[in-house]
């Protein structure tokens, strides 16, 4: 009898277990990107976390730099873009079971780059050095400059999540960078014809 019990046991046991292995959808309220992103989706979140925040810092430097008000504008809404993306793209991350990149001041996961600078339009230490000792027209200047390199690595690497991404939510993402930074690049170009 105490057999048949145990064999009862694991058999109910067992039962419960495949029951909650159905075929059917998914619960609502779970998330699908466990099965809907590829390795592009977190390629373009892991790198597209520091960049935003390296432009996030260096939108930050406006307001103590410049009387610019097209620039102080622009730089507002750079923020304001990037800084709630940069949430969403964490989050995916996590999600996903991805390593999220840490908060170091926009230059992580640039290690073995000699000069920063080339990668995606990211700033070198130097270069966000120079951006934060200047001010006036010089800084106006700069900050076009290299805010335009910035956004033109971004969007590079937004038509590449295009070109390669699975996830819906990432591809949607990174088509409003292209478009969102295209119009800013442009708008930047004005800019520097007027400083």
């Amino acid at each position: 009898m105490k057999k048949l019990t145990t064999m009862l046991v694991a058999a109910c046991a067992a039962l419960a277990l495949l029951t909650g292995c159905g075929t059917g959808p998914a619960a609502p309220g779970t998330t699908q990107a466990q099965s809907t992103h590829n390795d592009a989706d977190v390629t373009f979140a892991r790198g597209m976390v520091p960049h935003h925040r390296q432009a996030v810092d260096m939108a930050e430097l406006a307001a103590g730099r410049t009387e610019n008000t097209a620039i102080l504008d622009l730089a507002t809404r750079i923020g304001a873009a990037q800084g709630p993306e940069i949430d969403v793209m964490t989050g995916w991350l996590t999600a996903w079971g991805a390593e999220v990149p840490g908060a170091m001041s926009g230059m992580e996961g640039m290690e073995g780059m000699d000069d920063g600078g080339g990668m995606d339009g990211m700033m070198t230490p130097e270069q966000m050095g120079q951006l934060e000792q200047s001010s006036g027209a010089a800084f106006d200047r700069l900050f076009l400059e290299q805010m335009t390199a910035h956004h033109t690595g971004a969007v590079e690497m937004a038509r590449t999540e295009l070109d390669a991404g699975a996830d819906p939510d990432a591809l949607a993402l990174a088509q409003t960078i292209v478009d969102t930074q295209q119009a800013e690049i442009d708008e930047m170009a004005t800019l520097l014809t007027q400083v």
